[in-house]
């Protein structure tokens, strides 16, 4: 009975000193995530601080790279094309996924499974992209 309860205390040491192993091991990104938010911090404080604040009609007037500004200083952009940014991104991330297929694809037990796997994958996608062609969204205006 004794040998069992130190047999327990042993397995119960090795988990505390993996999870110590753990924390050791990612305490050094903590503490470089706390200098680096620090070191900003203390960077914008000494800006704020050392700046001096004299508003003046000048500066705030909108800036044209030297020009004297004419009319509002805010204008309505149309922005039309970010639809095609959102799917080239899509379809960037959507192919990051295609290469650990491709590695999986060749070991053995695994091909005709993958393969299946992958058709619906790439059908999701050509259903989004047909979605996006009925609906106009792909046609250059």
């Amino acid at each position: 009975m004794g040998d069992l309860a130190g047999v327990h205390v042993a397995v119960g040491d090795l988990a505390a000193d993996y999870a110590a192993d753990y924390f050791e091991a990612y305490s050094v990104v903590g503490l470089l995530a706390v200098i680096g938010v620090l070191f900003v911090a203390v960077a914008f404080g000494a800006g704020r601080l050392l700046r001096p604040v004299v508003p003046t009609p000048e500066k705030l007037l909108t800036y044209e790279c030297g020009v004297d500004p004419v009319g509002e200083g805010w204008a309505h952009t149309q922005v039309r094309y970010y639809v095609y940014a959102f799917l080239y991104v899509i379809f960037a991330v959507d192919s990051i996924f295609l290469f650990p297929w491709a590695t999986v694809f060749a070991a053995p037990g695994y091909g005709a499974t993958t393969l299946v796997e992958m058709f619906i994958f790439l059908g999701f996608l050509a259903v989004g992209l047909l979605y996006a062609y009925k609906k106009g969204v792909l046609t250059w205006a």
